[in-house]
């Protein structure tokens, strides 16, 4: 079938209109993080949750039938009771999430990695602890900094990111006769201007979250300097997975440092740390 010719008028109006409605989106479809910052949000927290789901379910049964979910029970266990206590205060921050399905498992690889995904769903890999042998008040860091994305709504932010650099995509490839210059020339600043400041952005968030999420668990905040020594050691010519959306180690075991005398307020080791489920 042969396609209906769209004049240059009819091209420069379609791309007003879709800037109108990136414009407009960005206008309406705003949140909140923990932190006080506004968030664009063009996709819900609940689809997030849901799409989270749908992918962590999926996951883990791969890795069950393949026999790459950790033997190790000592392991389990000591990750289990970690992020229980994290998990304790996570609810407590935002008691919406008790409602939350979550979970840990430990995957049995030598990648350098920890995630958890919105709605609470988590994993880290055997690799990190080999590597990096982190101590508990360490190990409560990293998981500490995964479960603040999920609470900051970030895979939701990122989603909307995605979606709001797509447009302008969209927008700025009607525009040009020349659609492999305009494609490339859009995402580039898309990844830029959009992505990369967003990112940056929520991971220091996540920093911040995360070493308050462990001091009222009961774990060093100290720890959290530490840690990023620890990782910035050993990365060396090729940085753990763990660190390939991250900040440069250096600069962030310096922020995080910076916070230790307001966290060490939150930290009380000799109090009852609660382990999730109650």
């Amino acid at each position: 079938m042969n396609q209906i010719p769209i004049r240059r008028s009819q091209r420069t109006l379609l791309a007003r209109l879709l800037v109108f409605a990136l414009v407009t989106s960005l206008l309406v479809a705003c949140a909140t993080s923990p932190t006080g910052r506004r968030q664009l949000m063009l996709v819900s927290e609940d689809s997030a949750i849901a799409s989270s789901k749908e992918a962590y379910v999926s996951t883990v049964s791969e890795l069950q039938k393949e026999g790459k979910l950790s033997s190790d029970q000592a392991l389990v266990r000591r990750v289990e009771r970690i992020t229980g206590r994290l998990i304790t205060e996570a609810i407590a921050m935002r008691p919406d999430s008790a409602d939350w399905e979550w979970s840990v498992v430990v995957i049995d690889d030598p990648q350098v990695n920890a995630w958890c995904m919105a709605g609470g769903r988590m994993a880290m890999y055997t690799g990190l602890v080999n590597t990096i042998q982190p101590t508990d008040d360490e190990l409560a860091q990293v998981m500490g900094h995964e479960i603040a994305h999920a609470l900051a709504n970030h895979s939701a932010e990122k989603m909307s990111v995605q979606m709001a650099s797509s447009i302008g995509v969209a927008a700025v490839g009607i525009f040009a006769d020349n659609k492999a210059i305009a494609t490339s020339g859009a995402a580039l600043a898309a990844v830029y201007a959009v992505n990369m400041p967003n990112s940056r952005t929520a991971e220091t968030e996540a920093d911040r979250i995360g070493i308050e999420l462990a001091a009222k668990a009961g774990f060093d905040p100290r720890a959290a300097a530490t840690l990023w020594a620890k990782m910035a050691k050993d990365g060396g010519a090729s940085p753990p997975q763990f660190l390939s959306t991250h900040p440069d180690p250096a600069n962030r075991q310096k922020k995080l440092a910076e916070l230790e005398p307001e966290m060490m307020r939150y930290y009380d080791p000799k109090a009852p740390h609660p382990v999730y489920p109650l």
